[in-house]
């Protein structure tokens, strides 16, 4: 038991759990599973190297069990696509390939720690998914509201299905009343704002999800998507749901040496224990990233 009278479990390195029992689960039978869905959404901090070597083994160990499957990054918006397609196709150099990408403009962070997951994707042909917005549009809809954009700017999204109180909680505990949220509570009109914000990101990436599983045999898609966006299921796993898609499981890194069943029962699908992370790298100076990111 922890200290606070929580059921705390042992997480040994290098192993798979289940966050709502806290058994720990056998590996080839979790990618079996997993590769079934119809997206497996890997959440992530941004800055951390460690949990980018995490996704590539799990992109890896799931092409191993269904071959067809599309990679989708929160760090690109669609306008990139076509970036992403010459990359896949052997036509960019890694330089040509983050100039062009503008990945110093709309993310910053060193694209070494994620040079893996995309020198991976090439490698295999894996199709590689802009699923971000334009990151003006967040702005204008955290300030403004969906209804005041108009369509045609709206950079093919549809409104977002209203928060949950339990989504907007969880937002509130992780900015809650600093420089970001300035609310007294997580249900005051005053968050409002900011909740907006953060949906319009979780459904970008639910919509770009959707528009690659519109299709006659469409691919499994794996999400490379900040954990903010994904723990507990109030995010980009809840607008999923809006647009009909409801196979989806959620995948989160930990270093922590026991879980807290208490505090992870609902937190996603499995988490899996990496190695102690080396120090966080810096990025460039760019627009704050979302929460948790």
């Amino acid at each position: 038991m922890s200290a606070d009278g929580g059921d705390a479990r042992s997480h040994p390195r290098g192993s798979w759990m289940d966050p709502a029992s806290g058994a720990i689960l056998d590996q080839r039978d979790l990618m079996k599973r997993l590769a079934g869905k119809q997206a497996v959404l890997l959440g992530e901090t941004h800055d951390v190297a460690e949990i980018h070597r995490w996704q590539a083994h799990v992109i890896a160990h799931l092409q191993m069990v269904r071959p067809d499957i599309a990679v989708g990054f929160e760090m690109f918006p669609r306008r990139v696509q076509p970036v992403l397609d010459r990359w896949v196709a052997g036509e960019l150099s890694t330089t040509a390939f983050i100039e062009e990408s503008e990945w110093w403009t709309v993310w910053g962070f060193p694209p070494e720690i994620y040079l893996p997951i995309f020198h991976l994707c090439r490698a295999q042909r894996l199709p590689m998914l802009a699923l971000n917005c334009h990151r003006p549009l967040v702005t204008r809809v955290g300030k403004e509201g969906w209804d005041a954009i108009p369509e045609a700017e709206r950079d093919g999204l549809t409104p977002a299905a209203p928060a949950t109180p339990e989504y907007r909680r969880y937002l509130y505990s992780l900015v809650g009343a600093g420089p970001a949220g300035r609310a007294s509570d997580p249900m005051h009109p005053s968050w409002d704002r900011f909740v907006r914000a953060q949906q319009c990101w979780d459904r970008a990436f639910a919509c770009n999800i959707a528009r690659a599983l519109d299709a006659p045999n469409p691919p499994l898609v794996v999400g490379i998507i900040g954990r903010g966006h994904l723990e507990f299921g109030g995010g980009t796993p809840w607008q999923l749901r809006d647009l009909g898609v409801n196979d989806v499981a959620v995948l989160l890194p930990s270093e922590a040496e026991t879980q807290d069943l208490a505090r992870i029962g609902g937190l996603g699908d499995a988490i899996f224990r990496i190695d102690a992370p080396e120090p966080p790298v810096g990025r460039a100076a760019r627009a704050p990233a979302s929460p948790k990111s």
